[in-house]
């Protein structure tokens, strides 16, 4: 249970769904995770699971990255608790999703400032203490909806973010590779959490999804997008960058 012992690993959006999968998981394989969240409530009480389980963990919230100066304190965060970072896995997002008829340009505005910023801003702010680290692991959170359009999936501005973060992810293990600083992203499908339930509960929108799913029709869980990122935050995949890793249950496969 020490695949990450002694790491530093920033994740962002740690109140629910993938982003507390993650913080649960990384702690108890021995990561000393900094979190954040927009929401207090539900921060603190990941917070609190996780010690309760012997894990370390210190959080801001609420805090959101999607404004530089929010990312930075995130980071001079990160570096008071704990003197340094080594992962920064940028799961958080935050979507309008409408199809393009409906989609306002304000709602784009608010889509690529979600979707886009709040990745870009972490991984600047983190940036030089990675160099003087000596390397470490930047994650990011794409989507299959970043390289394939899904007809009942109204995300014009979620697929451009998503593809955007796929970009940017090929780019940062460009320029981050001489400074061992490695970067990839994952891109989940259809998984179960509070931003999916809803539109789950209807039975055709569920079933359209779920054809494309290979195994049986399998949803997927936020333990499995962590797992993935357990992997790439560990030193297990040293030889790992530049990279996108669906994990989808097939759907992007056919």
């Amino acid at each position: 249970m020490s695949r990450l012992a002694d790491k530093v690993a920033i994740i962002t959006g740690i109140g629910s769904g993938m982003g507390r999968a993650a913080a649960k998981l990384f702690a108890a394989q021995g990561a000393q995770v900094v979190g954040c969240d927009i929401s207090e409530a539900s921060c603190g009480a990941v917070v609190a699971d996780i010690r309760n389980a012997g894990g370390e963990i210190s959080a801001l919230a609420p805090c959101n990255p999607v404004a530089p100066d929010q990312a930075e304190r995130l980071v001079r965060f990160a570096l008071d608790q704990y003197g340094g970072i080594d992962v920064v896995y940028n799961n958080a997002a935050e979507v309008e999703m409408a199809w393009i008829e409906h989609m306002t340009s304000d709602m784009w505005a608010t889509t690529m400032r979600g979707e886009l910023d709040i990745v870009f801003n972490l991984v600047k702010a983190a940036w030089p203490h990675l160099k003087a680290r000596g390397g470490g692991s930047i994650i990011n959170c794409g989507s299959i909806s970043g390289k394939v359009g899904i007809k009942v999936l109204p995300a014009i501005g979620h697929a451009t973010g998503k593809g955007g973060v796929i970009a940017m992810t090929r780019q940062i293990a460009v320029e981050g590779g001489p400074h061992k600083i490695r970067a990839n992203s994952i891109s989940p499908g259809l998984v179960r959490t509070g931003a999916t339930i809803d539109l789950m509960k209807s039975p055709e929108w569920l079933a359209a999804m779920s054809a494309k799913l290979l195994l049986d029709g399998q949803v997927g869980e936020p333990e499995d997008i962590a797992y993935c990122a357990l992997f790439l935050a560990s030193d297990e995949s040293g030889w790992v960058t530049g990279a996108d890793f669906a994990i989808d249950g097939g759907a992007s496969a056919c």
